[in-house]
């Protein structure tokens, strides 16, 4: 008697095949990201001290994270709200850059693959240390700066909590958009979702490129606007000149671990209000499109 065999169903194959696909990478984040986040996470609860034996934990509690955000100020605060002022600056800056520079790319002209690869050659090349190099050197700044003593008229007339980071964006402002190339591949793809029989039903009605580019382009661009928002975040809270990076690199482990810690909490709140933000304009935008 023959005894009586299973089928396998062709959806659990396919499960099955996807998860072998994903299982190295579910692997990797493991043994790479999630125990190095659970490690320093214990850390920053311990003094640590590298011996000869080993390494040596204390366990110290709460100490580092009331140390870092209620008695030195200097390790934190004195850092950080001058950077998060220069990232408000730099956050639209590059977006907007970005998203004209691949409106224009999108367009038919002679050299249009040259021009894009110009544009996203800086991303490949500019590794931290070229950048941090360049920055002091001073290389990333603007000429006409110099010259017209613009620098000077800022720090006179502007409060000196703004001049500072203005001053630190204009230092750094061609860097600033070498590093917009990522944004502008991103643009560039979501530009070429929209499919050209809508601009030329627009033009047939008598739309003008600045009527079609409210109307069309825009809106069609929002979902792709609060993704480059989002890796535009990300990128300058990593970026190479970023102070509190400095501090986490340097200072002592336990110390540097509460310090990434906390930090990772403001990028996180940072995000959650340029998401609300987002939302609401992008809210009344559907309103005003559905009057």
């Amino acid at each position: 008697m023959k005894s009586p065999t299973r089928k396998i169903k062709s959806s659990t194959i396919r499960k099955f095949e996807g998860s072998l696909f994903i299982a190295p990478w579910v692997l990797g984040f493991i043994i790479f990201m999630a125990l190095p986040l659970a490690y320093s996470f214990y850390m920053s609860f311990h003094q640590v001290k590298i011996l000869a034996s080993g390494v040596q934990t204390n366990f110290r509690g709460l100490y580092y994270y009331k140390y870092i955000l209620f008695e030195n100020g200097n390790l934190l605060y004195n850092q950080l709200i001058p950077f998060l002022r220069q990232a408000i600056l730099m956050l639209p800056i590059i977006v907007v850059f970005s998203l004209l520079v691949a409106i224009m790319l999108n367009q038919k002209f002679w050299g249009r693959t040259f021009f894009r690869a110009v544009f996203f050659l800086p991303v490949i090349f500019t590794t931290g240390q070229v950048v941090t190099e360049f920055i002091s050197q001073g290389e990333g700044s603007l000429d006409f700066l110099s010259r017209y003593n613009l620098t000077a008229l800022i720090v006179t007339y502007l409060p000196a909590a703004w001049a500072e980071p203005i001053v630190r964006v204009l230092d750094s402002f061609v860097l600033v958009l070498w590093y917009s190339g990522v944004q502008i591949l991103i643009f560039l793809a979501g530009r070429q979702t929209i499919p050209p029989s809508v601009y030329e039903a627009a033009r047939i009605d008598g739309a003008n490129p600045w009527e079609t580019f409210w109307k069309i382009t825009l809106p069609a661009m929002m979902p792709f606007i609060l993704l480059n928002l989002i890796y535009t975040t990300v990128d300058l809270f990593t970026f190479p000149g970023n102070p509190i990076l400095t501090q986490v690199n340097t200072a002592e482990y336990g110390l540097s671990s509460a310090l990434a810690w906390i930090y990772f909490v403001i990028i996180f709140i940072f995000l959650g209000l340029i998401y609300f933000m987002y939302s609401r304009v992008f809210r009344s935008m559907q309103a005003a499109k559905s009057r």
